[in-house]
């Protein structure tokens, strides 16, 4: 069940019956010669609506830019400010727990996100506990490839070519979800590159392609399928699981 697909008196109908939505998170960047800007967002969208076509769960629209200031160097990319990615999750969850959502389940594609995310968390737990608007609303962030069935699969896949950005796990997750956006690139793998990276121009400089110690080549419609299947087994048994929590 899509929140944007959903009525006013559908929303009400299901909160009498679940106090429960996910909320997939992701990120506008590029990714390599052959993956979609919109990666991340497209990984954790395509995921959560699975886990929705499984189980009675609300699924609410993909904030879709992220925390990406260090990808400004490759043209598309979009990203926030941190206090603004805070500010846009903060009034996110005050908006659903005004109308009794309290288990608000954000699930996310981008490691840049993991930061403010836990800030946002705690600006709400902040306002609850002087008195504000965060009542009784409980707050959990998961990465869809942190999953102990993805981890596993990726390893098996890849290995050492899964690299940490532009990864052919992400990018054959984000090809399934959109099959029109596969394409062929000749590539080289490349080892990661070490040190801080600080702005965008470190990144463009250290990873000319966009690409970080990953081989996307190896990226598949047929792998994206299987790391799908994986993703919402992991993701829909830790939602239960947070539903669960006294």
């Amino acid at each position: 069940m899509l929140l944007t697909g959903s009525t006013w008196p559908d929303v009400e109908r299901y909160l009498a019956r679940s106090k429960g939505i996910i909320v997939p998170v992701g990120s506008t960047e590029q990714h390599g010669p052959n993956g979609p800007i919109g990666t991340d967002a497209l990984c954790a969208e395509v995921v959560a609506h699975g886990v929705g076509v499984k189980t009675d769960v609300l699924v609410g629209p993909t904030l879709a830019l992220g925390m990406a200031q260090h990808h400004l160097g490759f043209p598309g990319t979009i990203s926030l400010r941190p206090t603004t990615f805070v500010l846009m999750v903060v009034d996110a969850v005050t908006s659903l727990a005004l109308h009794s959502f309290c288990r608000i389940y954000f699930l996310n594609g981008h490691g840049g996100n993991i930061a403010p995310l836990s800030t946002a968390f705690s600006e709400v737990y902040a306002a609850r506990s002087t008195g504000g608007s965060g009542r009784a609303v409980r707050l959990k962030a998961t990465n869809w490839y942190d999953g102990k069935r993805v981890k596993a699969l990726t390893e098996e896949l890849f290995g050492e070519a899964e690299g940490r950005h532009a990864t052919p796990s992400e990018i054959s997750l984000a090809w399934f979800a959109r099959p029109e956006a596969l394409m062929d690139v000749p590539m080289s793998f490349g080892a990661p590159s070490t040190g801080s990276i600080r702005d965008a121009k470190d990144f463009r400089d250290r990873f000319p392609d966009g690409r970080m110690g990953s081989d996307p080549s190896r990226a598949s419609v047929a792998a994206g399928r299987r790391l799908h299947e994986a993703a919402v087994e992991d993701v829909l048994e830790d939602y239960l699981a947070f539903l669960g929590e006294e």
